[in-house]
């Protein structure tokens, strides 16, 4: 607290210039712009809004020292980052919000956490992590980013709060160029502000020297504050705008859909011409329940699309913020050479996948982390069923979410050498009767892609044994079952 008398620290956000009131050209009155409208009749996404525009804030300094109903702290998912902002809230707010924040667990990444503020003039700190960016991966840091602001507003929303002081949520540290970022903050907080408006007073932007310039450029092009600076910022918007709540919608794996004159006649109002292409991309969570909505006529293929794509995001965004050093330690699925056709080869070892004993959703989890760039491109999956048990096996609703994200065009060599050694017809009846025992799972095209082989000698012959790194325990089964040539190809020291 303040010694009595002394000026306080903290600035009062009522205190502070609009970003509407900072526009002093008397030449853009409401009569001059009108006659502007006039001449160019083709609007903005984001249209001026006086009402909007005096409800945001640009202000040069320190987010902990805004006397506001919350403020916002960007962390890692420990939510003990050590950053310019975070420590200067640690500093000001005192001892206390560290216990409090020990309470929380840590938060993972694009999600929201609340404490109360202590010593700051801020009642309230809402803490929430951003993503690390690379650039391969923009599409779900873009999705993580906006998801930072969504859910910091949404928690304010929840809780009555009537202003919000925002840091710049990308810290340097993670890597996100603060340009890109900055067009996902604003337009995020204009749609928030366009929909719920009614329940918060104030969306402050604290920033740092460095960033005002990038702010001062931007904010013209969502927060308008005339219909000629509308004008004059339509050219400068980027070609993804997000959705109606600023929710990036324009992948960066792209593919174009062949039948496109039937999806402009899916009743969505919005340009699918270009969707998602990754491999994972058709992942969905209930995919019978969207196949019976199709055959009602009530989901078009490009909206299922559009939807895996957004799940799938998910799913990454997850993957790349837990922790799963315990499956990968299990090396059950790693990455190896190419097949002789030059695609890229990938082994999974049922040996090593101990069903009964890990965590299956983390397990889906890391062949998503792992997959990821693979399936950019072609490439082939080896899987070594050789001395796997009962305890092996995995069960038919992990294998349902795993056909889900894996690609139609996938070529799999399988080396089914077991126990009980099966001849090729009960090996496929055994795969389908296992992989495919749901009749809800379609496999016509995937089937055809399965090769069921009873030897490594079949298998160097669509790939060079210097290509794998095999298990030890698959060679000497080999050896034993089809004499020692093969066992003169030395293991993986890794494996």
């Amino acid at each position: 607290m303040d010694p009595l008398g002394a000026p306080s620290q903290f600035v009062d956000v009522d205190t502070l210039l609009s970003w509407g009131d900072s526009y002093k050209d008397e030449l853009n009155s409401y009569d001059s712009t009108a006659e502007t409208f006039q001449e160019d009749p083709i609007r903005s996404p984001f249209l001026y809004n006086r009402d909007i525009n005096g409800k945001v804030v640009l202000w040069k300094g320190d987010v902990a020292l805004l006397n506001c109903t919350a403020i916002v702290n960007t962390s890692n998912e420990s939510l003990t980052d050590k950053n310019p902002v975070s420590e200067s809230i640690f500093m000001l707010a005192g001892p206390d919000l560290k216990e409090d924040l020990q309470k929380l667990k840590g938060c993972r990444t694009g999600e929201a956490k609340l404490t109360k503020g202590f010593n700051l003039a801020a009642r309230f700190i809402i803490h929430t992590v951003g993503p690390k960016y690379k650039s391969r991966y923009r599409t779900a840091a873009e999705s993580s980013l906006y998801s930072c602001y969504r859910n910091v507003l949404q928690l304010a929303k929840e809780q009555s709060m009537s202003s919000v002081g925002f840091c710049v949520i990308n810290s340097a540290k993670r890597g996100y160029p603060l340009e890109d970022a900055t067009h996902i903050a604003l337009r995020t907080v204009r749609r928030f502000l366009e929909i719920h408006g009614e329940t918060i007073e104030k969306v402050v932007f604290a920033v740092s020297e460095l960033e005002e310039a990038t702010y001062q450029k931007l904010l013209p092009l969502y927060f308008p504050r005339s219909l000629k600076e509308e004008s004059q910022s339509l050219p400068c918007l980027p070609a993804d705008i997000g959705n109606a709540e600023g929710e990036p919608v324009v992948p960066e794996r792209q593919i174009r859909i062949k039948n496109q004159e039937e999806d402009e006649d899916d009743g969505l109002g919005v340009d699918l011409s270009f969707i998602g292409s990754h491999a994972f991309a058709r992942m969905e969570g209930d995919i019978d329940k969207q196949r019976k909505l199709i055959l009602q006529g009530q989901l078009s293929e490009a909206a299922l699309q559009k939807q895996h794509q957004r799940n799938y995001n998910r799913w990454l965004c997850q993957a790349r913020s837990e922790d799963l050093s315990d499956i990968a330690s299990l090396k059950a699925l790693y990455q190896t050479g190419v097949d002789n056709c030059g695609r890229t080869v990938m082994v999974v070892v049922g040996r090593n996948i101990p069903v009964t004993l890990i965590d299956m959703d983390k397990a889906l989890l890391y062949f998503i982390h792992v997959m990821d760039h693979i399936a950019v491109k072609e490439y082939v999956l080896v899987y070594f069923h050789t001395l796997t048990s009962e305890y092996n096996h995995l069960d038919s609703d992990f294998l349902k979410k795993l056909y889900d994200v894996v690609d139609v065009k996938l070529v799999i060599f399988g080396n089914c050498e077991g126990v009980d050694p099966l001849p090729p017809c009960k090996i496929q009846e055994e795969f389908e009767g296992c992989l495919f025992c749901s009749s809800n799972i379609p496999f016509k095209g995937l089937k055809d892609k399965v090769h069921h082989i009873d030897s490594l000698h079949q298998l160097f012959s669509a790939i060079s044994p210097e290509q794998i790194d095999f298990p030890p325990f698959v060679l000497e089964y080999d050896a034993r079952e089809n004499g020692p040539y093969f066992a003169s190809y030395p293991p993986s020291p890794d494996l």
